[in-house]
């Protein structure tokens, strides 16, 4: 094993307070499931009595990167031409306006306003300044916990910052962000400082000791904020609204200057500052912190991020970093980035730079700077000096030479609820509410057959026209790989420019030419985790075989599977938390292109292959993950006659009523509840003798 972490990890566990020792534990919870697929294929072949296991075929590793670095590269060129094209004053301006509109599409609409019902729980008097704790409702019911700072003898009103915390799972007790929230107290102005949902307080998934049962934090976001896509909602936005709610809080306090306020956080916290600027129009100064780059510099650099950093179809829209603090243009906003921080300095450099050109413009190249810190990935002393100097000079209050001495509270001294947990104060969990759209929106919708299900499925899987049949390579033989057939031929199928599905045909004899004609009937396998691995080790698999002796057998693994498993963001990392898998998932949901539609239009295309060569007659079959792929390309085409899946997702709406969903990223599917659900496909699915074995539940996504 590694001996230290990889930055972003090591992130996690020095703001969890667990410090570096533990590791080794949890690296291992980290690469357990990247080596899932080996060892799955190591069960499968000795079952099968194979005197020797092969490693399954993955000789595409590098395919989906490659992609998703040219459609990242091509959605910046789009956004630096409209930013280029800036000239004039007017055009500035209208920039501005056309950010925060786009914005505002990919984040979704926005609650109506409800009573806060705010409380005061508790008040500590230090000699320089005084903590409020506070609890509020961002929604009913959804209690929010916060600490305000406020200057010790307060005479008139002072500025107010909302404060916004990375992903400490102390949430605002986590010494740098109580730091610079009684940094700012002590230097004339207030810090309105609270916990995101899943730190902090704000625990969605308590166990018997009031902690996480999750571990808090990221593990949180990502269980909670996954199934949110399916209902048509995104965690940032709920993150947002939280800070803006808290905002509305700050604004009945008789001691702010509704003329001055400031929005902060670092890492998920510069994550939140970032989108509000974008979102809140009140807010007069930011200092988003260790989050502002690009997303090409993420995307190139292989740097997976949580839920709520990537914002639904944000690239389609053209839309970088730099805009959502264009959107407040010209107010005063300074980027604060750090030279050894995993969130590449140079695209902070270069967000500076675009920016700098639209101020200019705008008449206040004054009011947007850069600071870049000495320091690794963090809000430390240096960032947070350089916060208190824009924000001192913005509101007129200049800030000490030097941070002031600061006293760290203890976490209990800074609790707002009696027991330090909302849900032992009676909250609502966030799930609770997509649970509750689920179900209304399973009341309201009606169930779909025909053309009008093939247009609801091309909407949501964003399916464009697949042209003509697609061209293919032939790649040579990778040895003796114990299928149950004397011959086979993989062929690497051109699906789209940069993207293979790989398909591998059984023979009776050696073939290593290009498809064979001859025959009508097809039985197309989609696997769940490799075709090369199920070929030699699923019983199942070898059944279907042999039922089918007069059908040309190929075996199918779409983009990312199998063959073109990825090996990027850390070694055996497919299926981690931050692994590959969710990696490519998360921007195919920023491109438009969730990972689910792409990998459906790979079968349509191998389908337009096969029946181009000749197959009229196929039988399409797909086995876990491969099934739902399977499913929806025979909904789409009529060129199937027979569809068999087994261990299908019984429905996306048991996700989004499931806290503990067990399915990967890729599978949550934006807005599909608005539209229809799965059984609606597998209704349709009957004209074509579908056989549904052993369907898969919300707890089930993960086997192997």
């Amino acid at each position: 094993m590694e001996s230290s972490p990889p930055p972003r990890r090591r992130e996690f566990l020095q703001t969890a307070g667990l410090g570096l020792m533990v590791w080794p534990v949890a690296q291992a919870f980290f690469t357990s499931a990247g080596g899932a697929l080996a060892q799955t294929a190591a069960k499968g072949t000795a079952a099968a009595g194979a005197p020797a296991v092969l490693p399954p075929l993955n000789r595409f590793p590098r395919m989906l990167q490659e992609w998703l670095v040219t459609q990242v590269r091509t959605a910046e060129t789009r956004g630096n031409a409209r930013r280029e094209a800036l000239k004039t004053k007017a055009d500035a301006e209208a920039y501005v306006k056309s950010v925060q509109e786009r914005i505002r599409q990919a984040f979704g609409p926005l609650p109506d306003k409800t009573p806060l019902n705010a409380k005061v729980t508790k008040v500590v008097e230090r000699e320089a300044y005084r903590i409020e704790h506070i609890t509020f409702e961002s929604r009913p019911g959804f209690l929010v916990t916060g600490n305000l700072y406020l200057p010790a003898g307060l005479q008139g009103k002072v500025p107010g910052v909302i404060g916004v915390c990375g992903h400490s799972l102390n949430g605002k007790a986590a010494e740098a962000y109580q730091s610079f929230a009684q940094g700012l107290a002590r230097q004339g102005q207030a810090c309105f400082i609270i916990d995101p949902v899943g730190q902090g307080e704000r625990f969605q998934y308590l166990n018997e000791k009031l902690g996480s049962r999750l571990g808090g934090g990221t593990s949180e976001h990502n269980q909670m904020g996954a199934p949110q896509a399916l209902v048509g909602e995104f965690l940032g936005n709920w993150m947002a609204w939280d800070a803006m709610r808290a905002l509305d809080y700050l604004l009945t306090r008789r001691e702010i200057d509704p003329q001055h306020l400031g929005i902060t956080g670092n890492s998920g916290g510069g994550t939140q500052t970032t989108w509000l600027c974008g979102l809140e129009p009140r807010f007069t100064m930011a200092a988003p912190s260790c989050f502002v780059t690009t997303f090409r510099r993420d995307a190139e650099n292989e740097l997976p991020q949580d839920m709520e950093q990537c914002p639904p179809s944000v690239l389609a829209l053209d839309l970088d970093h730099c805009d959502f603090l264009a959107a407040m243009a010209p107010k005063p906003v300074i980027i604060m980035a750090q030279e050894k921080d995993y969130f590449d300095a140079r695209g902070s450099a270069e967000t500076y730079e675009r920016l700098k050109k639209l101020y200019t413009l705008l008449g206040k190249p004054e009011n947007i700077q850069l600071h870049v810190g000495p320091d690794p990935h963090g809000y430390s002393q240096s960032n947070r000096e350089a916060m208190y100097r824009f924000f001192g000079k913005v509101t007129g209050i200049p800030a000490a030479a030097a941070e002031p001495m600061i006293t760290v509270e203890k976490d209990p001294d800074l609790l707002c609820t009696p027991q330090g947990q909302v849900g032992e104060a009676g909250s609502r969990t966030l799930m609770s509410f997509t649970r509750d759209t689920a179900e209304a929106l399973a009341k309201r919708r009606a169930g779909l057959r025909g053309d009008a299900l093939q247009k609801a499925v091309r909407t949501v899987l964003k399916l464009s026209d697949p042209g003509d049949a697609p061209d293919y390579r032939i790649l040579r033989g990778a040895g003796g790989r114990k299928y149950p057939s004397k011959g086979y031929c993989t062929y690497a199928v051109e699906t789209e420019p940069q993207i293979h599905a790989l398909l591998t045909r059984l023979s009776d004899e050696a073939l290593t030419s290009r498809l064979p004609r001859g025959q009508t009937k097809a039985v197309l396998y989609v696997s769940h985790r490799s075709a090369d691995a199920e070929l030699r080790g699923d019983a199942w698999v070898q059944e279907l075989i042999a039922a089918s002796p007069d059908a040309a057998f190929f075996a199918c693994d779409v983009r990312g599977i199998g063959d073109s498993q990825p090996d990027t963001c850390g070694a055996n990392q497919f299926l981690g938390r931050y692994g590959s898998h969710y990696f490519y998932s998360a921007y195919g949901v920023m491109l438009d292109r969730p990972l689910l539609g792409q990998r459906t239009f790979d079968v349509l295309r191998v389908v337009q292959l096969l029946t181009a060569a000749g197959h009229t007659e196929i039988q399409l079959v797909g086995q876990g993950w491969g099934a739902l792929p399977a499913a929806f390309a025979a909904v789409l085409t009529p060129a199937i006659r027979q569809v068999t899946l087994k261990h299908a997702l019984t429905s996306f709406h048991e996700l989004a009523i499931h806290d503990d969903q067990q399915w990967p990223n890729a599978f949550m599917l934006p807005h599909v509840l608005k539209h229809f659900d799965l059984p609606d496909c597998y209704a349709e699915l009957q004209t074509r003798q579908l056989s549904l074995i052993e369907p898969w539940g919300a707890a089930d996504g993960m086997k192997s």
